[in-house]
């Protein structure tokens, strides 16, 4: 049988559950999950390898409409997975009425390349609720296939990784079969840390932090890292630290035992805050960030 190879992108409004499909469809850890919207940042490719084909997924950020620079940066990354798409999962959940970007959803309507629609969180709802979620998409993208799933409790994931295959072009591998993703593994520390600070902060503080790992040094028995947490106020510094610095101590041992995990080695993890006043708003900040 061909080889096929292709480009999965997966795309959706804040929140309806991008990374923990793509998670679930890896079968790996990809991209950080929290309840909080617009955790996810970056455009995170994942390679899905068998003998037969190639799956390379792309986990975006949220659609979202901007109020900060980092905001259009993250556009930036949903505008081009809509461009380079062999075919493209646009996801939804049961919660959701209406997708909160127009621009977007009519740029997926007028998609030339197969457009699979996925109602997520099905668990969550009655049959009713799901059936009319299911209608209102089927209507709303006449030329999409909409199915209902679960990314969470991995409800259909087998048919949606039957139906993709079905829909590849016949290609050679884009990528080493035996890589996972395109990003370096300091970058995966990275957001293990950005992802206990979202769980463990509120209001603005998780939105207003940057993760950037200074040092990573590999010895035989341990790894070494050194990150620095990047804040914009000498308020939102004070929170992360905490009374006693017991919040940086907590964000740094659940950190460390994650990517202890990730990379199934012992580390040392050194973590320190430091502020970058209104980085978010910098395109040049933003640019030394790596958006």
């Amino acid at each position: 049988m061909a080889h096929k190879a292709g480009f999965v992108n997966i795309v959706g409004s804040p929140n309806v559950g991008k990374s923990t499909l793509m998670n679930k469809l890896m079968g790996e850890k990809m991209s950080i999950v929290t309840s909080k919207a617009q955790t996810t940042r970056h455009r995170i490719l994942g390679m899905l390898n068998e003998d037969d084909y190639q799956i390379v997924f792309s986990d975006t950020p949220g659609v979202v409409n901007s109020a900060y620079k980092l905001h259009d940066h993250m556009m930036t990354y949903v505008n081009t997975s809509l461009q380079d798409a062999d075919v493209l999962l646009f996801i939804t959940d049961i919660y959701e009425n209406e997708m909160n970007h127009a621009e977007t959803l009519e740029k997926i309507s007028k998609m030339k390349v197969p457009v699979l629609v996925l109602v997520n969180k099905m668990d969550l709802g009655d049959q009713e609720k799901v059936g009319e979620r299911l209608a209102y998409w089927a209507e709303k993208l006449p030329n999409a296939d909409v199915f209902p799933i679960s990314a969470l409790h991995g409800f259909n994931m087998e048919g949606i990784i039957e139906k993709l295959v079905s829909l590849l072009p016949e290609s050679p591998a884009y990528y080493d079969k035996e890589e996972l993703s395109d990003r370096p593994m300091r970058f995966f520390v990275s957001e293990i840390i950005r992802e206990k600070i979202f769980l463990h902060t509120k209001k603005e503080v998780p939105y207003a932090t940057q993760v950037e790992v200074e040092e990573y040094i590999e010895e035989p028995e341990i790894t070494k890292i050194r990150a620095v947490i990047i804040v914009e106020r000498d308020t939102q510094k004070g929170i992360i630290i905490g009374k006693g610095g017991e919040m940086l101590k907590r964000i740094g041992r659940e950190s460390r035992i994650e990517i202890q995990k990730f990379i199934d080695q012992k580390v040392f993890l050194d973590t320190f805050v430091k502020v970058d006043k209104d980085w978010r708003t910098s395109d040049s900040k933003l640019k030394k960030y790596g958006y």
